[in-house]
């Protein structure tokens, strides 16, 4: 391992501007940690609101950023049993990912399958677990049943659409614009849609043979919410997982009790520390996904560790369509 490595630093709560990067000494580990030589940086869209101050967990700067990386191991303490130097891994904090090292917790690890590339691995866990979770457990999306994916061009929306077909569901899938719709079709949507269609409901009803869809999966809220609920089958399943619109809708109850759907929240990772069960399980189930390559993200873009500046403002002007990678070897 290197005595010091470079890191991008947020310096003040001014968006992505604030980042530069910096030369860093690396810290002796404690018990139960894991150093690892960091290959790839997936982002997120609370990397971004960091920079701003605006997400719920709050870092006071200098602080780096990067809540996903993968790489392979330099370094464990002596009570560390379950990783050994040189092991292809993936991995998950509240930051720190921008950097040429990471220092995980062990638990906080996961061997990174053959089947992934750095890349892959680093943007795959977050968005896979968030898909499982609304999919599987939240809704129990079934074989044959019907599916809206807002936001489907996004990394969750795009994990959710492959994950819909693996499950053997019909998808129905939103872009804003023509090449993320093609996109979106290409990850496996039969159907893809404008979301700023004001027929958007209407065209979702004759896709359906006038039912309306079973399950709706929305990381978006705003107005489209509104537009979605209309499309929703009687009986069927809301899916409220974020607001990346920035915009957090008020849903009718009467329209849900008219209509009979239940509307239901989703926090995979809340979920996970409050079930552990839950949790042994989901890891189960999706190692065994990630072996057979279901839910590969898309990338879009690749950016130096330099330029983690531009890749944060790539995502905050929504030009990202499945995910954005800090590639250390650029």
């Amino acid at each position: 391992m290197s005595d010091t490595y470079r890191a991008a630093i947020c310096t003040a709560l001014t968006g992505p501007a604030s980042l530069h990067v910096e030369e860093m000494v690396a810290k002796p580990l404690q018990a139960g940690e894991v150093r690892i030589d960091v290959k790839a940086a997936g982002l997120n869209f609370p990397d971004l609101l960091m920079t701003y101050g605006k997400y719920q967990f709050r870092p006071e700067p200098p602080f780096t950023p990067g809540l996903e990386i993968a790489g392979i191991v330099s370094e464990i303490s002596p009570d560390v049993t379950a990783y050994s130097i040189g092991d292809r891994v993936m991995g998950g904090s509240k930051g720190n990912g921008f950097a040429e090292q990471a220092v995980l917790p062990e638990t906080a690890i996961r061997p990174l399958p053959a089947a992934l590339s750095f890349a892959e691995g680093a943007c795959w866990h977050g968005a896979a677990i968030t898909a499982w979770h609304a999919l599987n457990d939240k809704a129990m999306l079934q074989q044959g049943e019907s599916i809206l994916i807002l936001g489907a061009s996004g990394g969750v929306g795009m994990a959710a659409v492959k994950l819909a077909k693996h499950k053997g569901a019909t998808v129905i899938a939103t872009g804003s614009n023509d090449q993320k719709r093609n996109s979106i079709k290409q990850a496996g949507a039969d159907h893809s849609l404008d979301p700023a269609d004001p027929e958007l409901a209407a065209k979702v009803k004759v896709l359906t043979d006038g039912n309306g869809v079973d399950v709706v999966f929305d990381p978006v809220g705003g107005d489209l919410a509104m537009k979605a609920t209309r499309s929703i089958s009687w009986g069927g399943r809301y899916l409220i997982v974020g607001f990346a619109s920035g915009d957090i809708p008020s849903f009718p109850a009467n329209h849900a009790l008219i209509k009979g759907y239940s509307l239901i929240g989703l926090r995979a990772g809340e979920s996970a520390r409050r079930d552990p069960e839950l949790a042994r399980n989901s890891e189960v189930a999706l190692r065994k996904l990630a072996e057979q390559g279901v839910m590969r993200p898309h990338i879009s873009h690749r950016f130096s560790l330099e330029d983690a500046a531009d890749a944060l403002r790539i995502l905050e002007d929504r030009k990202v369509i499945g995910r954005v990678v800090i590639d250390m070897t650029l």
